[in-house]
């Protein structure tokens, strides 16, 4: 409903899907980098790591931060990224993490379906065009606009009540080893980097560059505990990852919003 409501503000535009295929497809060009140079293989070896890296936590803490920073015109940019970010972490993040493609698979995919349908992203877009199609959009998009705000700044709330759960549990957070601090430093500081450098390269103007680069730079996805967890797949290091880039992000976060004015 939130992502609805800001969708319909705003309206559809060819920079929301422009920047949905940039997330979606840098995402996969450096996941298959990562796998094929020995160099960044030996740093992130396990595919846990690597999503955790490169997925960020777009829906429920990249939102909110774009939409208090930034112009609430760049908000198709901070969806789009959101969008194709999730997208690509629930079409191929279980199919990397799951040990054995065996007869389960037809399972997979309807699990695949509902997650991705579970998206707030994918959600969003979907009610936006079924608002379009019935000639809606003008008296949703005012009715939705308010709870709209109001649920994203709650959305904070989720992200904060997850790490709760998370703490509760006997990890060692702090343990950065196994390639975490490498996942960590990718995640918070080359993603962002990155985006950065193909932002200019698409001509993006400040306010749209900072809605992509803040949108990299969010910590890693609860998506990737979950996933983690659903194919016992080194779930630790995923909560480790988390709870950290989290932490972390605290402080990146506003150098990041910094950095980018300070480059123009």
């Amino acid at each position: 409903m939130s992502v609805m409501g800001l969708i319909l503000k705003e309206g559809i535009d060819i920079d929301l899907i422009k920047t949905a295929l940039i997330a979606f497809f840098l995402i996969g060009f450096l996941l298959v980098l990562i796998n094929y140079l020995s160099i960044f293989k030996t740093k992130i070896p396990n595919k846990s790591l690597q999503l955790a890296g490169l997925i960020g936590n777009t829906s429920f803490l990249g939102i909110p931060i774009a939409l208090a920073l930034l112009p609430t015109s760049t908000i198709n940019i901070t969806i789009g990224f959101d969008l194709g970010t999730t997208l690509f972490a629930w079409i191929f993040g279980p199919f990397l993490l799951q040990k054995n493609m065996g007869s389960n698979t037809s399972l997979n995919f309807r699990e695949l379906l509902k997650a991705i349908l579970n998206s707030p992203a994918s959600r969003g877009i979907l009610g936006v065009l079924i608002a379009y199609l019935f000639g809606l959009e003008g008296v949703l998009g005012d009715y939705l606009w308010i709870p709209a705000r109001i649920v994203i700044v709650l959305a904070i709330i989720i992200v904060g009540t997850k790490l709760g759960i998370i703490t509760s549990t006997k990890t060692t957070f702090l343990n950065l080893n196994k390639g975490i601090e490498y996942s960590i430093i990718l995640k918070l500081f080359i993603m962002p980097l990155i985006i950065f450098f193909v932002s200019k390269i698409f001509g993006f103007n400040l306010n749209e560059s900072s809605a992509m680069v803040l949108q990299a730079g969010t910590p890693s996805a609860v998506s990737t505990i979950l996933m983690a967890e659903a194919y016992k797949t080194n779930q630790e290091i995923a909560s480790t990852i988390l709870f950290t880039t989290t932490l972390i992000s605290i402080i990146t976060i506003p150098i990041l919003a910094k950095l980018i004015t300070f480059s123009q």
